[in-house]
């Protein structure tokens, strides 16, 4: 990947672990994660003002990402309801690169060199190892570890079809906005029986976090939808994915969760990865 796109995929990591920061510290993390979807809605109208809508081709694979994205959304919520930031977190984004590595080279027809090949694995095993370490109750809950890997599978799907989608969308910023706007439509159908009146306290009382959280999550994945466009599906997913780094840090600091040797060896596992795919 050129420098440019590196620097941007890597700032989409800071931002992208902002957002998970603040739905972990919500107190209620159901309207923490709607806060985000609904959140997106005013950037992305700010941004259909100044790119086109995506080409009709997109649009199928604009249909099938937003529902994917209604599934991780519901993994994530529930994996976050009981389980730590700093372990959710890099189980869920550990198995994506990996996974996207093989549906880019198999399906797609993308080539990594082995030294990017190395790269990706290595991001992606540091991750898994993060997450596999021991939790602050000294043990792995397997509900919290099957609904982190769910929510993996989740993000490696929408990564895949975003890929695809946004280069035959014409505009990458056209066509997140066009999920970015369809999405909290499925979602008002699962809040209107999980919590109704939720959406209204959103846009009132909860306006300020609202937009927080919007901007932070709708600009990161913004960001990685584009370098979509510009490198391998694989590449931009594993550099993506340390922003597990940042949640750590976010975790420990803000969020009190405990940190080791361990965790601090597979944050250099991960950030080995990372210097490796640059170098590439």
């Amino acid at each position: 990947m050129s420098l440019t796109v590196t620097l941007v995929v890597l700032l989409a990591a800071l931002l992208h672990a902002g957002w998970n920061f603040l739905v972990k510290r919500s107190d209620d993390k159901l309207m923490g994660m709607s806060a985000m979807v609904y959140g997106h809605i005013p950037y992305a109208l700010l941004a259909l003002v100044f790119v086109p809508l995506p080409a009709p081709a997109a649009w199928p694979w604009i249909i099938g990402s937003v529902l994917v994205h209604t599934g991780y959304q519901l993994f994530l919520h529930k994996a976050y309801h009981i389980g730590d930031l700093s372990q959710v977190y890099p189980l869920a984004r550990g198995v994506a690169p990996l996974l996207v590595a093989l549906v880019s080279v198999g399906l797609i027809g993308e080539s990594l060199s082995l030294q990017e090949g190395l790269a990706v694995l290595l991001i992606g095993s540091g991750l898994i190892l993060l997450a596999l370490l021991r939790s602050r109750d000294g043990h792995i809950d397997p509900k919290v570890g099957l609904l982190s890997l769910a929510t993996g599978l989740c993000i490696a799907t929408y990564s895949s079809v975003d890929g695809i989608g946004a280069r035959l969308a014409g505009s990458a910023i056209g066509y997140y906005s066009a999920t970015s706007l369809i999405n909290p439509l499925i979602w008002s159908v699962y809040l209107h029986f999980k919590r109704p009146g939720l959406v209204r306290v959103l846009f009132t009382r909860q306006l300020p976090f609202t937009l927080k959280a919007g901007f932070a999550s709708y600009t990161a994945y913004a960001m990685v939808v584009w370098a979509f466009t510009q490198a391998p599906l694989a590449l931009v997913t594993a550099m993506r994915e340390t922003s597990i780094l940042f949640a750590m840090l976010l975790g420990v600091l803000l969020l009190k969760e405990p940190v080791g040797a361990r965790r601090l060896g597979a944050a250099a596992v991960i950030l080995s990865g990372v210097i490796l795919l640059r170098l590439g």
